[in-house]
């Protein structure tokens, strides 16, 4: 950052002038560049600065000392949205009007004595407006005991406080609903059907998959990674899915939370803000449990503008889902980036199996949140009662299979190929096997033997007798019976339907049942009883 001397550079005679009465100094020199190095020689005597730091109003102490702590600078929007701004006045107007002699903001305060300082910097954002601290005065400031530090600090205190008695609750543990949900879908996009409800939103089910690569951009199933990811160990399955997500920069959180539609060309940086709010999270102790509210209070306080670039609330167009309003300006923190950082929590790190939640007695919604330990080793022998596939599969004569929740991902995947799917009840996915879900299967270049199989060797050969009949048969003989719903024609003499047959209705009728019924076309109904009425025939329909 610039010197004090560089950063007073621009300004005119009369601002040093007033600089130097707010430190009880008087300069000597008539011109400004004269004055400017008599002024930072006594600015820089660090007995000089002791009395002058002590005898600033309370709220321009802490507006210093906050900036002090942040690295001796921070964004010029976060700066006054907590400690007021500067009014604009021209020197005639500012020696008319005398704003120094009764600053309206902590900010003004700082600005008249010298202290505070307002530049472009470049960022990773590009250029951004800073205030700061003029770096020889900065480094006079610095103590053992008053060390600046860019947030956040890897000893720093963490943000928020313990969770409190009535904010702990009803418990909901984090798991691997993540990885149930991900065979759902990618069963159902293997086998080209509309992807039924998951308990994870799809849109970020899909997101999650992309960024591992299972799905490609496309959203369309990558073989060899599904097959992967489907035989690997349910701790490395979440693991992998994990350390995709922490390193992706395409996983938007802002862009796929619920509630809020994104519009226009503006970008964010997901990536930057994920590392941001993880390392702000890696300050709060494992295993304990931590109140939600305190964390985005302090997060708002301190870090505002954690996703956004130079303090901008204006220029993303983000509108409420529920009614279209535009969420602009920082007025609307709470709905957006407040949001944001529940979703955070209480979605994505859920779902990754990384942070348990608990809601007070009386809450719709988590109150308290809780970091879970994560083991230093992944494999599969951790914690092996935990992560087993060892749930039951059962089946029924009629061809109905039963699979519950913790059943080998890989196997679910293989059946349901197979079958017609029921909705899931109790934590077990239901499926069942009918001639139209074994044509398709058989599409796909799937053999019913191989679904035999399947069911064989991991019911434990508990498949019953006739369904394992039923099964071969149609392997070897295809479909030996057939139910149909037919429109039939019945008419009280032969000689009728003789004519029918003769006349331009005979395109409509189809398989003669006996010398009194035939089958009507499908769809052809209107059309028969009306060659029929050009007959002088009419015709009762029995509806059943």
């Amino acid at each position: 950052m610039p010197d004090l001397f560089h950063s007073l550079l621009k300004q005119d005679i009369g601002h040093l002038r007033i600089i130097a009465e707010l430190w009880g100094l008087e300069l000597t020199s008539p011109q400004a560049e004269g004055a400017l190095e008599e002024l930072c020689a006594s600015l820089l005597d660090p007995n000089l600065l002791a009395e002058i730091r002590a005898s600033l109003p309370p709220e321009a102490a802490s507006a210093l000392t906050a900036l002090a702590h942040a690295g001796g600078r921070l964004p010029w929007q976060t700066f006054t949205r907590r400690f007021g701004d500067i009014r604009q006045a021209g020197a005639a107007k500012r020696d008319r009007e005398k704003p120094y002699l009764h600053p309206v903001s902590p900010a003004e305060t700082l600005y008249y004595r010298g202290l505070l300082a307002r530049a472009f910097f470049d960022t990773q954002k590009g250029p951004q407006e800073f205030a700061y601290i003029p770096d020889d005065l900065l480094q006079l400031m610095q103590t053992e005991e008053e060390q600046p530090s860019q947030p956040p600090a890897s000893n720093s205190e963490p943000l928020g406080r313990p969770a409190s008695p009535g904010e702990r609750g009803r418990e909901l543990p984090a798991g691997d609903t993540l990885l149930n949900d991900a065979v759902t879908l990618l069963a159902a996009l293997r086998i080209g059907i509309e992807p039924p409800p998951t308990k994870i939103p799809q849109l970020i089910l899909r997101a999650f998959l992309q960024t591992a690569r299972i799905l490609n951009h496309q959203g369309t199933p990558q073989p060899e990674a599904v097959k992967q990811f489907l035989a690997a160990p349910r701790p490395q399955a979440l693991h992998l899915l994990q350390e995709a997500w922490q390193t992706s920069e395409t996983f938007n959180e802002l862009k796929l939370m619920p509630g809020i539609i994104c519009e226009g060309e503006w970008s964010n940086q997901p990536l930057e803000t994920r590392e941001f709010l993880l390392d702000l999270l890696g300050e709060i102790p494992e295993g304990k449990w931590w109140s939600l509210n305190a964390f985005i209070r302090d997060i708002k306080q301190k870090y505002a503008d954690f996703q956004r670039p130079a303090g901008d609330y204006d220029s993303w167009f983000i509108k409420r889902a529920a009614d279209g309003m535009y969420l602009r300006g920082f007025a609307h923190w709470d709905e957006v980036d407040g949001a944001l950082l529940r979703f955070f929590l209480c979605g994505v790190l859920h779902w990754l199996g990384l942070v348990d939640l608990s809601a007070a007695e009386s809450a719709t919604e988590p109150t308290a949140f809780k970091i879970k330990p994560q083991p230093e080793s992944q494999s599969p022998d951790v914690h092996p009662s935990t992560f087993e596939e060892n749930g039951k599969i059962t089946v029924s004569s009629n061809g109905r299979i039963s699979i519950e929740r913790t059943a080998p991902r890989v196997v679910r995947y293989q059946i349901s190929r197979f079958c017609e799917w029921d909705d899931p009840k109790d934590d077990v996915y239901r499926y069942h096997i009918t001639v139209h879900s074994l044509n398709k299967a058989r599409e796909q270049g799937l053999k019913a033997e191989h679904l035999l199989a399947l069911l064989v060797k991991h019911t434990d050969n508990k498949v019953p007798p006739p369904l394992v009949k039923a099964l071969k048969r149609w392997e070897a003989h295809g479909t030996e019976a057939r139910m149909e719903t037919q429109v039939v024609l019945r008419v009280s003499r032969p000689e009728v339907l003789e004519e029918m047959r003769k006349s331009k209705a005979a395109k409509f009728l189809g398989e003669m049942l006996s010398p009194t019924a035939v089958i009507v076309k499908s769809g052809a109904i209107q059309k028969v009883m009306e060659a029929l009425a050009e007959l002088g025939l009419l015709v009762e329909v029995e509806e059943k």
